[in-house]
């Protein structure tokens, strides 16, 4: 082998090794959204879930680091807005239940209940569409997020 051969064959697999790191970024990346789904078998897996991808890998990773503290702000957002949501719903259900009024506050725990429902659904395909864009090696930025980590 001479030189010329030997050097392009060295270039070829740094080449081929910076590839591979730059897949598994995007791949850990990606599993700091879709950690999130650890709340099906986990409680509060949809934070122990990115919390642990982000602590394993923030320090070799800029985008994990990156990604990781923005899946924990929102799941952390939601979970706030999905507290304060039940909240008004069940004083909403009492207070309609001892003032035997459908109406009123039986309506506030109807709203909120529809907004709790609301609220799942935009978790879900935020967190896909987080996944798929960091998959890309894109940085995103959840809307509704309120920046806990930074």
């Amino acid at each position: 082998m001479n030189d010329g051969t030997q050097q392009q064959a060295t270039q070829d697999v740094a080449a081929e090794l910076a590839r591979m790191r730059e897949d598994q970024i995007r791949t850990w990346s990606m599993l700091c959204h879709l950690s999130t789904f650890a709340s099906v078998f986990v409680p509060f897996g949809h934070i122990f879930g990115p919390l642990t991808v982000w602590l394993m890998k923030k320090d070799e990773m800029p985008l994990v680091n990156d990604q990781g503290k923005e899946s924990m702000n929102f799941q952390i957002s939601m979970t706030i807005y999905f507290i304060v949501l039940m909240v008004v719903f069940v004083t909403g259900m009492l207070s309609a239940a001892v003032q035997e009024s459908v109406f009123g506050l039986g309506v506030t725990a109807g709203l909120s209940l529809l907004l709790m429902i609301a609220l799942g659904i935009t978790n879900l395909v935020l967190v896909i569409v987080a996944s798929v864009r960091s998959s890309r090696g894109e940085a995103y930025r959840y809307p509704l997020s309120i920046r806990f980590i930074s």
